[in-house]
């Protein structure tokens, strides 16, 4: 069975004429609402704590069978089947759907809603017509007492199957409807639905029912588990504490918690469970709130309290509560250690340390402050003298993490062994990959400590030597040979540059920019390592350009034009070339002209005609390799 989460509590009044007079407010409670943990309650679930179940076989008991034989006569208005799948009508007690050897396509394959594997539930094809599911009647139940009666329900049908009908559930008393399911979601799950009420003043005999509502046919198939019908009371609460821990022979202090109560009295009776729970027993004299236990031997125990507001309700397990658990753990005074350490190696017990075979006995204060005797049985061996082979790869290039130790027993010591490497524990002998250079202690421990222990360098490999020099700087329309040093060779080179390579996998580079610019170079050698070097190369910037102070167009060949030369290759274009006679008159403009060029710039004419001898001022605008522009301005003489 398994316990609910409850909502607030709530209470309905039943008295032999009041269950006819409140049914109509409780026969069409529709679709309820529904807590994280899949729970209805129409009017409040428990608060507090619940009393042990009076429904016994509710949650349906358990079988290795997957279909229980024999009819359990609880569904008057079924009838019970040991054929899968059961017939509209007919119902099964089962531990597993997923085990039938047939079974309707939209059902789903499930267990009974508990930890146990063989646990049975109850799997229902309802019929055309309502009909009850289950029916108990129950009798020696206190008066003005609250109870709470539950159910896990879940839709059979799987969930993304269509047109089928939901099933709808109702809970009754005494023939009276309390609250209906509504359609019950098809997702798969279990869901409990519940509710409490209070029997009256002359009231200790209630008829619980759970029916059916849905038409059959196409759907309303469920299963049934958990059916719950428990006392109802204030939260109880073992304690003082959940758990704790005593020495062999102290009190032990019990102390009950009751919180929220309503009773008018409390009444108590503390139990003990050596079992884990499986049974439990009454503690004699022990009825009151605070107990103190005296003389309890080493083991693990658990406590609970029976809760109830009058002696007669206490003995009446239909009219009691149960409390939480409280384990106690007592903690022995002896102690036998057993052990076997390696010749060389030291075992230390308290403040003493031993290095010999044999018996050796202390008393000691264990960490819960109790009086112990320690039992040390010490036996040591003689060293075997472990010893492995041992093979190092070291790393494929300088700063990798490829190199690997590869080790194995040659002479063992007493398995099973551990392996450790830098204080690392690693697996079975074989390869440790993954490794940078660097110092690792590789340790191999037998069982018993012995040892061996060995520190193994890998190192890195020779590196690629490279080195392309200090940086550098050439005046613009100049250019410098890159000429790096490696040292070795079978080299492949791969430069980088924003500007002015003449290739980009040549050993030396002849670089001309026209800004700054780094150039970077990759040499990888035919083990795939690499190195990295950059040099940077400054642009020494000047502008400068010469124009001649003199020219002769007298077409002999020689100085026929006026045109700008530049020092080296600065100059990218003359953009704009003006030429002005001594009065300011515009004799000649030319544009995007060729520096340099013999064809280029004035021949001395305007309109095709040339001009007189004397001298001209030009205004020329220059464009340099760069993109800056210039303007510069001068005289010449035109000589005929």
């Amino acid at each position: 069975m398994i316990r609910y989460p409850f909502l607030t509590q709530a209470t309905v009044r039943l008295t032999a004429l009041g269950v006819l007079a409140l049914a109509s407010c409780f026969l069409t409670a529709g679709k309820l609402p529904e807590n994280k943990n899949g729970t209805f309650f129409v009017t409040g679930g428990c608060s507090g704590s619940l009393g042990e179940n009076i429904f016994t076989d509710g949650d349906f008991g358990s079988g290795a069978a997957t279909i229980l034989q024999t009819d359990p006569h609880i569904a008057p208005g079924y009838i019970y089947t040991t054929s899968t799948p059961p017939s509209d009508g007919y119902y099964v007690l089962t531990n597993n759907t997923g085990a039938w050897s047939n079974i309707y396509s939209s059902w789903v394959r499930i267990r009974d809603n508990s930890s146990d594997p063989n646990g049975y539930m109850m799997v229902v094809n309802a019929s055309y017509a309502p009909g009850i599911f289950y029916e108990q009647t129950i009798s020696g139940l206190c008066t003005n007492t609250l109870y709470e009666f539950s159910a896990d329900v879940i839709n059979m049908v799987k969930t993304g199957v269509t047109n089928h009908i939901f099933p709808d559930i109702s809970f009754l008393i005494n023939d009276v409807v309390f609250f209906s399911s509504g359609g019950i979601s098809q997702d798969e799950k279990w869901h409990t639905f519940g509710f409490t009420f209070t029997t009256g003043p002359d009231e200790n005999t209630v008829k619980l029912s759970i029916r059916n509502n849905a038409p059959g046919g196409g759907g309303n198939d469920l299963a049934l588990d958990n059916i719950s019908f428990r006392a109802c009371g204030p939260t109880a609460i073992a304690g003082p504490e959940t758990h704790q821990y005593y020495c062999t022979g102290s009190v032990v202090d019990l102390e009950a918690q009751v919180l929220n109560s309503s009773l008018n009295e409390h009444h108590y009776q503390w139990q003990l469970s050596a079992d884990n729970g499986q049974t439990w027993t009454d503690i004699q004299g022990a009825t009151h709130a605070t107990e103190n236990l005296p003389g309890l031997q080493e083991g693990r125990y658990l406590f609970r309290f029976f809760l109830a507001g009058s002696a007669a309700n206490l003995q009446n397990t239909k009219c009691r509560v149960v409390s939480s658990l409280h384990e106690i753990e007592v903690l022995p005074v002896r102690f036998m250690e057993t052990d076997t350490i390696c010749e060389g190696a030291t075992y230390a017990l308290g403040g003493s340390v031993y290095d010999r075979t044999g018996v050796y006995t202390q008393n000691l204060i264990s960490s819960r402050g109790c009086d112990s005797i320690v039992e040390l049985h010490l036996t040591v061996v003689e060293d075997p003298g472990i010893e492995a082979s041992i093979k190092v790869e070291q790393p494929f290039c300088p700063g990798d993490e490829n190199g690997s130790i590869a080790f194995q027993l040659t002479t063992p010591g007493n398995g099973p062994y551990r392996y450790f490497l830098n204080d690392q524990v690693v697996q079975a002998p074989g390869i440790i990959e993954g490794l940078s250079a660097g110092s690792y202690n590789l340790v191999i421990e037998d069982r018993f400590g012995c040892r061996l222990e060995e520190f193994i360098p890998v190192e890195d490999p020779s590196p690629v030597e490279l080195e392309l020099g200090p940086d550098t700087a050439v005046v613009l329309g100049g250019s410098v040979r890159l000429r790096p040093y490696t040292g070795q060779q079978g080299l492949t080179y791969a430069w980088q540059g924003a500007s002015g390579l003449s290739c980009l996998d040549c050993p030396a580079q002849e670089v001309s920019p026209v800004n700054a610019t780094v150039y970077t170079l990759k040499v990888t050698d035919n083990r795939g390592c690499s190195a990295v070097d950059s040099v940077r190369v400054g642009v020494i910037k000047d502008y400068r350009i010469f124009v001649p102070n003199a020219f002769s167009p007298n077409g002999d060949g020689i100085n026929d034009r006026l045109n700008a030369f530049s020092d080296g290759f600065q100059v990218d274009r003359i953009a704009l070339m003006q030429v002005f006679d001594r009065w300011g008159a515009l004799v000649y403009e030319g544009k995007d002209l060729a520096p340099d060029a013999a064809g280029a710039g004035w021949d001395g004419k305007s309109s095709g005609r040339y001009e007189q001898e004397g001298v001209y001022v030009y205004r020329m605008q220059i464009v340099f390799i760069d993109g800056a522009e210039r303007e510069f301005t001068g005289s010449v003489s035109l000589i005929r």
